[in-house]
């Protein structure tokens, strides 16, 4: 860091396996993408070419080298493993992930219905190829599922090889973990915690005040994805107590 401050909260330093930032990258240019990481890449664990943006970015091979050089690991959005396998055409994105060099793989099932045991078949096979996050949450807000079932699913895509499940709530934040709104459904985040290891969720967080949320609630070091590339510096502030919001939050209390 820049300066000595005592009453630090302490970070989990890069490569780290908990306290990740995930960010979305929805179409960065290749000079924005240099740009970004120039400033925000001790920030950042890794990179998500948000839903299908992959297949229509232009040169996606020099844009994937950018995020490399800072040894930044990048992976396709969900919705393009669903894209290819509603075509049948799962054997097809195994070889794009080879070909782009991606070793980073999420299976979703937010846009297309698939048998879970289905959905874990796809995890285990996924693991001989790389890293797997599985995402469990539905992107449309109408389908609400139940605190056990959530546990259920989470715990399964551990168990069939997922190294992180992410918590479903799309780019706005507002699906998912979230009512409409984009407020926290709390009940249903502490149900979960009480089963699976929070080190192992990564928790869609888009809205500041759902950053704030989780840091007050697991701490700085607290797993958060579909961070915009704009939004990293003012959240690894707010993750060390830094900004107004958690200002008080790691201070001696007899101080405060």
């Amino acid at each position: 860091m820049n300066f000595n401050l005592t009453q630090m909260p302490e970070r989990v330093a890069r490569p780290r396996t908990k306290g990740l930032t995930m960010v979305m990258d929805k179409g960065l240019s290749i000079e924005e993408s240099k740009n970004f990481m120039s400033v925000a890449y001790p920030h950042v664990d890794i990179v998500k070419l948000g839903f299908g943006t992959s297949y229509v970015t232009p040169n996606l091979r020099e844009k994937l080298d950018v995020y490399r050089s800072y040894d930044i690991p990048v992976y396709f959005g969900g919705t393009l493993f669903e894209a290819f396998l509603i075509r049948n055409q799962f054997e097809d994105y195994i070889n794009v992930c080879k070909d782009y060099g991606i070793s980073y793989m999420e299976v979703s099932d937010g846009s297309i219905t698939i048998p879970h045991t289905e959905k874990c078949g796809y995890i285990e096979k996924l693991t001989k190829h790389g890293t797997v996050l599985s995402e469990v949450g539905s992107k449309d807000a109408a389908h609400i599922i139940p605190p056990y079932k959530w546990i259920e699913l989470m715990r399964a895509e551990l168990d069939a090889g997922s190294t992180y499940v992410i918590a479903e709530a799309r780019e706005a934040g507002n699906v998912g973990i979230y009512r409409g709104s984009g407020e926290v459904r709390e009940g249903l985040v502490q149900e979960i915690l009480t089963q699976i290891p929070e080190e192992k969720i990564l928790w869609e967080a888009p809205q500041k005040a759902q950053q704030l949320y989780f840091i007050e609630l697991i701490g700085c070091n607290v797993n958060l994805g579909n961070i915009a590339p704009s939004e990293i510096i003012s959240l690894e502030a707010m993750r060390v107590g830094l900004r107004g919001d958690t200002f008080s939050l790691f201070l001696d209390k007899e101080m405060v």
